[in-house]
């Protein structure tokens, strides 16, 4: 009875020591709490879930299920086979992308697709015009005052169909997160004002992006300046990609190497004489897709001006110039294995003839930081050598 009588002392004693000790836990955790609001405010959960969810939508959208495309081929260009010997210089043809080193193929009848991941929109300074260059309100492009900066060869002084060169492929220094290098072909059409229409192609480094500072092919177009349509490589409905061994948005190998071999990558924007569509070849007879025609209002019928060249963004952080590289950082006038070019300049005439661009003007915007220099001769026909350092003694 005294054994029983213990026992049943003993647990309520227990449960009252439980209890204690529980209390003062949870006394000392709410202590250590910082106050609803601070936690509130640190954390922001409902904000936090809001843009996760416009994050994974926005995924949904850009990155679509492997279709099957097909499309009639379109008619080359008259002559599109010839090319310019270059005279035994240390260039090569790039065609390969870095994927392709990893031994990955994609299937016949897929698409090769660079997946956008939600790494690639947590970078984004903004996820409405994520994909999207910034809008320039009608700025020409020969004017430095929307922070784009440009050393261009360009010609105007006629119908345009299409154009075509060869680029050699660097990976320039990018000054700011923020700020992009590349090297392309524009074909445009329109006003420099709000109707401006463009199509264009080359190679880029944009860390924000792309999230690395590897040059990347790409794509670009707009029907209004650059405002609400258009976007980069596929971040919206717009190019239809046909290939299946190249991936826009994916790395180029190799790269040109300072005072050592030069690779380049030579890519033809033409319209189809058929069906009006913007075809985009690149290498030797490798096409790799189209911009429908109907995307568009002045590029519908041709376009007005074709330039070929390099462009810069140009923050000015810490009030200065940017440091941020065009081609190979190096002036114009260092030439060959040292400076950035395009090569082989050409353009498509009325009757989809390949013919020289003639009449090519040059325009460097800022001739301190990024210079340009043309030259023809029987091996690289027109050409240009263009780029610089940035900010430097003779651009502050």
């Amino acid at each position: 009875m005294a054994s029983a009588r213990s026992s049943f002392y003993f647990v309520p004693l227990l449960l009252l020591l439980m209890f204690v000790v529980s209390s003062t836990s949870a006394t000392a955790a709410l202590d250590s709490m910082p106050s609803s609001r601070n936690a509130t405010a640190r954390l922001r959960p409902r904000k936090e879930i809001l843009k996760y969810k416009r994050i994974r939508a926005m995924l949904k959208k850009l990155n679509k299920p492997s279709v099957k495309t097909i499309q009639d081929p379109p008619e080359r260009p008259k002559d599109y086979n010839f090319s310019v010997n270059d005279g035994g210089s240390r260039a090569g043809d790039v065609v390969m992308q870095a994927w392709h080193a990893a031994g990955e193929v994609c299937p016949e009848g897929t698409v090769a697709i660079r997946r956008t991941t939600e790494k690639d929109l947590l970078r984004a300074s903004s996820l409405r015009r994520y994909g999207r260059r910034p809008a320039r309100w009608g700025v020409r492009r020969d004017s430095s005052s929307d922070g784009h900066e440009h050393a261009v060869g360009y010609v105007n002084s006629d119908k345009y169909y299409g154009a075509k060169a060869s680029v050699n492929v660097w990976s320039p220094r990018i000054g700011d997160p923020s700020e992009f290098s590349l090297s392309q072909i524009w074909v445009i059409s329109g006003s420099f004002g709000n109707d401006l229409n463009t199509i264009e192609a080359g190679w880029q480094v944009s860390p924000e992006l792309y999230g690395d500072s590897n040059p990347r092919f790409f794509t670009y177009w707009t029907t209004d300046a650059y405002q609400e349509t258009g976007c980069y490589n596929h971040n919206c409905r717009g190019f239809v990609q046909t290939t299946n061994k190249i991936a826009i948005g994916a790395a180029i190998t190799p790269k040109s190497v300072y005072n050592g071999r030069q690779f380049d990558i030579t890519l033809m924007i033409w319209k189809d004489p058929k069906h009006g569509h913007w075809w985009l070849e690149m290498g030797s007879g490798l096409v790799i897709g189209y911009w429908p025609s109907y995307l568009f209002t002045h590029l519908a019928r041709h376009a007005n001006m074709v330039q070929f060249g390099g462009e810069v963004v140009n923050t000015r952080p810490s009030g200065s110039h940017t440091a941020t590289q065009m081609g190979s950082g190096h002036f114009p006038s260092e030439g060959f294995d040292r400076a950035a070019y395009f090569r082989n300049l050409q353009v498509v005439d009325w009757d989809n003839n390949l013919i020289p661009a003639a009449n090519l003007k040059l325009l460097a915007d800022h001739p301190g930081c990024y210079g340009i220099k043309g030259g023809s001769n029987a091996y690289w026909g027109s050409y240009f050598y263009y780029g610089g350092p940035g900010r430097n003694v003779k651009c502050p």
